[in-house]
């Protein structure tokens, strides 16, 4: 089934699995949120992103944005959990992965099955970090197979918190645009 939320997003139930949305949640139109999804207060899926928990669960924490032509995916036995205050960056791929909260995944960064990342990290773009990685909370990932170059610290939360807020704002706008304009 196909159920619309509010005449802009779009959501897809497989078979009995079914997205759950919070307050305040952004969905673009264009984004695929597909099966066992839960996306919590707060968060935003953007332009051409898919999330899909028609295997195990994929959960959207409080506030976090997943960018344009990112992909989440639980695959079966490995649910895909990103934390509270994330950003994932454009075309970022997380599979059967756990992102601690407020943490950064780069753009175009690929985080595999079974691998934990620790609040507060960034996974720099490009980066791949491998299956079953664990990187320990506060860690600045480089690199394929990525690695712990240098610890977070507050001017890097600060931008997180700074880039946050922003995404929220624009959210609210694309939230209340309504339906797409066609030409």
């Amino acid at each position: 089934m196909i159920q619309a939320i509010c005449g802009c997003m779009v959501l897809r139930d497989f078979g009995d699995k079914r997205p759950t949305v919070g307050e305040g949640v952004f969905v673009d139109p264009s984004a695929q949120v597909i099966g066992d999804v839960r996306i919590k207060d707060g968060a935003s899926i953007w332009p051409g992103a898919v999330v899909r928990g028609d295997d195990d669960f994929v959960e959207v924490g409080r506030g976090s944005a997943i960018m344009d032509q990112g992909f989440v995916e639980g695959p079966r036995g490995r649910p895909a959990k990103i934390g509270s205050n994330c950003i994932i960056s454009h075309a970022a791929r997380l599979h059967g992965c756990d992102i601690g909260d407020e943490t950064v995944v780069g753009i175009g960064a690929i985080v595999l099955d079974g691998a934990i990342i620790g609040p507060r990290s960034i996974i720099a773009a490009a980066s791949l970090v491998p299956p079953g990685a664990r990187i320990p909370p506060e860690s600045f990932v480089v690199g394929i197979p990525g690695r712990v170059t240098r610890q977070t610290g507050a001017a890097d939360l600060d931008k997180l918190k700074k880039d946050l807020k922003a995404l929220s704002e624009k959210a609210k706008v694309y939230r209340t645009a309504g339906e797409p304009r066609g030409s």
